[in-house]
């Protein structure tokens, strides 16, 4: 995907209003320090454009990034830092929950956990509040560079198994360092992209007929 232009278009608060895109969105969720900055950079082609915070649990805000005049990705307020108070998660928790309800445009959710690791509660949690949504989230399995090529497919495994995934659901290794799995996340949203065309092409063939 060759990048032409990012924008920070939106940023949404606890009480703020969602804006009514007509773009897709694609959506970013994880727990804090995951790396869902670092993957929105590299999918930008920018070493810093994503909004990060120098202290964990401290972004509380859904950011809209308009890339290419063409989509949206949406990045998620962090979830499951320990020191932030139990009223601030449970705030941030129903300020996602209200984006994946009341999102028009919404056509993919990217999941990012941290490959290293077995899936938290809250990731578990997480994984299955999107499914209750109606989207089958795709798994970012992070850092992946810190692991070998055996251990990937062995973590992998682990991380399928404990979210319950099925045989169709979709999980990419990804190193914001080796930029491995970015050519598949793009690959991805650009099938998306092409959907979204498709079905405003047949939505003007049926009104030209009519």
């Amino acid at each position: 995907m060759i990048i032409k232009s990012v924008n920070l278009e939106t940023v949404c608060g606890i009480t703020s209003k969602l804006p009514v895109n007509t773009l897709p969105e694609i959506a970013f969720a994880g727990k804090s320090n995951v790396g869902k900055s670092s993957l929105i950079n590299a999918l930008v082609n920018r070493k810093s454009y994503a909004r990060t915070s120098s202290e964990p649990g401290k972004t509380q805000t859904i950011n809209f990034y308009n890339v290419n005049e063409a989509l949206y990705y949406v990045d998620l307020p962090g979830y499951g830092y320990a020191k932030v108070s139990m009223e601030s998660r449970e705030k941030w928790g129903k300020m996602i929950e209200r984006y994946l309800h009341q999102s028009k445009q919404l056509k993919l959710v990217f999941l990012l956990v941290d490959i290293r690791h077995e899936p938290s509660a809250n990731d578990i949690q997480m994984y299955e509040w999107i499914c209750y949504q109606g989207f089958r989230p795709v798994i970012i399995a992070t850092k992946a560079d810190k692991l070998g090529r055996n251990q990937i497919v062995k973590q992998c495994t682990i991380i399928k198994k404990t979210l319950g995934m099925k045989k169709e659901d979709i999980l990419i290794p990804f190193s914001a360092v080796s930029k491995q799995g970015r050519e598949e996340i793009w690959a991805l949203i650009e099938s998306c992209i092409a959907e979204k065309a498709a079905e405003e092409s047949g939505e003007g063939d049926s009104a030209e007929e009519n």
